[in-house]
């Protein structure tokens, strides 16, 4: 994480390869912290993915907790089947698990792709 005057910017493991919706269509999306409560005051945030590309960005404008730190779990809502169906393996970064949220009980749809799921279309 890092700050400005303005804004903190929230880096994760993930971005535009598996959701580039918001570079491409000026999707905007919902982040919460869904690992732990916290009960400290919001700041202005940016969620920004991992690729070094300007456009990597996941959420424009949000608030997040003040108390927000590396390991917590956030949830990024209504990213469903278009992002999944258009994510790509750019700069060989595997895509993400997909979980599928029903009242309030999560479940693995797809794994985590691992460097072995990227290396296993290699001829040799």
């Amino acid at each position: 994480m890092s700050a400005t005057a303005n804004r903190r910017y929230v880096s994760v493991d993930g971005g535009m390869s598996d959701n580039i919706r918001t570079a491409l269509y000026d999707a905007e999306y919902d982040v919460r912290l869904v690992s732990r409560v916290s009960d400290a005051p919001a700041v202005p945030a940016r969620l920004v993915g991992k690729h070094c590309e300007s456009g990597d960005i996941i959420v424009r404008d949000t608030w997040m907790p003040e108390d927000l730190r590396p390991g917590d779990l956030l949830g990024v809502a209504a990213t469903g089947a278009y992002c999944y169906s258009l994510s790509s393996r750019y700069n060989l970064i595997g895509r993400p698990a997909v979980v599928a949220v029903r009242r309030g009980k999560a479940r693995l749809v797809l794994r985590r792709e691992t460097v072995d799921d990227l290396l296993s279309l290699e001829v040799r």
